[in-house]
């Protein structure tokens, strides 16, 4: 005779309406579906799993508490378009800088909506994924967004420009995707992660044209008028980052010992303006030793940033920031760029980037021989061998040379030969 389940027990496990079901499955998981809120205003049921019941049950009680709060949740049923969406706005968002969640963004509404958000996000293929890399590849970017529509040019009046997007274009829209659907796989909502199965050719790096040594004396020379004199000598001997440069406060300043600490940044965002951030990652906050030319050029930058302050009164703007405007302002990054532009037409240099100063610096330290490991330190690289594949080509011409020395001294010469090794008396 089978006893009969107390009623207190068949109602502990009794759902509310509204709070799904929990079962558990042939194969051991245990599955919870419910329904929540979907794009378009709409209500879907979505499914998710777990090792053990509570686990399935946490899971969708937490997708049903952020559709109770209003946010979209995507299901695997859900197309692409809307998938990316929740995904943008309801998890990037959480850990993305601005500018980075705008680029995020941008790839979204220019790429991969257009290629793949009309199709279902369970149904996505490791060769839909292919495809649309390679029309990325090969497509007029004017034609395939419409653009020639409106300014009545390329493809519209039958001349295509043939505007395709670079290889580093297509292999970032690829990450985009590989991470957006890579969340996907955590929510389980996803078995695998059809993106990752695509293999992309690795862009080539970007071409930099650094100083030479004579160049950057040049450049020094021609700066030391310039009111932003040590701007122009830290980036050159140190390596910082223009926004590293630019976030720099008085207090990261030892001039006494003669050492500086790295762990802001200034950027310009697209809410906030003009705002001090962390470095970008955990790598890039580090300590440098200055150069005695930047300690002395620092220290008579400081007296004169006293004298504008004195000039401007009420005016002055207190923030600590080393590198000001005359009234204390944060120095636009952009208006940085356009002073060195400047600078270097005074001199009668070549235009470069300011970011091409940090490239000089560590091509130079290469090339007098100092270890990669210590380049790898001073500019903040997470791993050397970003630092490595950056400089290749100067650690080749250093292979060459050392080449060509060795080949010197094994050729045939008309030198008389090395005389005997003295015989070792025991």
């Amino acid at each position: 005779m089978t006893t009969a389940r107390p009623a207190s027990s068949r109602r502990s496990r009794t759902r509310a309406n509204g709070d799904g079901t929990v079962y558990q499955r042939k194969d051991g998981r245990w599955e919870a579906a419910g329904y929540v809120l979907a794009p378009g205003n709409t209500r879907k049921r979505v499914r998710v799993y777990g090792a053990t019941r509570k686990e399935a049950l946490a899971k969708l009680t937490e997708k049903i508490a952020a559709s109770n709060r209003g946010l979209p949740v995507a299901a695997a049923d859900s197309t692409v378009s809307a998938y990316l969406a929740h995904w943008l706005d309801g998890v990037a968002v959480h850990h993305l800088r601005e500018n980075t969640h705008n680029r995020y963004a941008a790839a979204i509404r220019l790429h991969l909506n257009p290629g793949l958000g009309a199709k279902k996000l369970a149904r996505l293929t490791t060769r839909d994924v292919r495809t649309f890399l390679d029309g990325l590849r090969t497509t007029c970017q004017c034609c395939a967004q419409k653009r020639d529509s409106v300014r009545r040019s390329c493809c519209a009046i039958g001349q295509c420009c043939e505007k395709r997007l670079s290889p580093l274009t297509v292999t970032y829209v690829h990450s985009v995707l590989k991470s957006a659907l890579e969340h996907a796989i955590r929510e389980d909502e996803l078995p695998r992660n059809v993106a990752r199965n695509v293999k992309t050719a690795t862009p080539r790096p970007r071409r930099f044209q650094p100083l030479t040594a004579a160049e950057a004396r040049q450049l020094l020379q021609a700066a030391n008028n310039d009111r932003l004199h040590a701007l122009y000598e830290l980036a050159l001997r140190t390596g910082l980052r223009k926004g590293e440069l630019l976030g720099l406060h008085w207090e990261d300043l030892d001039l006494d010992g003669g050492t500086a600490t790295i762990h802001r940044s200034l950027q310009r965002t697209r809410t906030q303006g003009l705002t001090v951030l962390h470095t970008k990652t955990l790598a890039s906050e580090r300590r440098i030793a200055l150069p005695t030319e930047c300690i002395s050029c620092l220290k008579i930058h400081k007296e004169q940033q006293q004298e504008e302050r004195q000039a401007a009164g009420t005016g002055w703007t207190d923030n600590g920031l080393v590198f000001t405007t005359p009234n204390g302002k944060p120095l636009d990054p952009t208006n940085a760029t356009r002073r060195f532009r400047r600078l270097l037409h005074n001199a009668g240099l070549r235009t470069i980037r300011f970011h091409d100063l940090r490239h000089s610096t560590a091509t130079l330290l290469l090339e007098q021989g100092v270890d990669l490991v210590v380049i790898k330190e001073l500019l903040g690289h997470a791993h050397i061998g970003v630092t490595a594949g950056v400089y290749a080509h100067v650690r080749l011409r250093l292979q060459r040379q050392a080449i060509n020395t060795l080949g010197s001294i094994l050729s045939p010469t008309d030198a008389p030969d090395d005389p005997p090794t003295p015989a070792v008396v025991r």
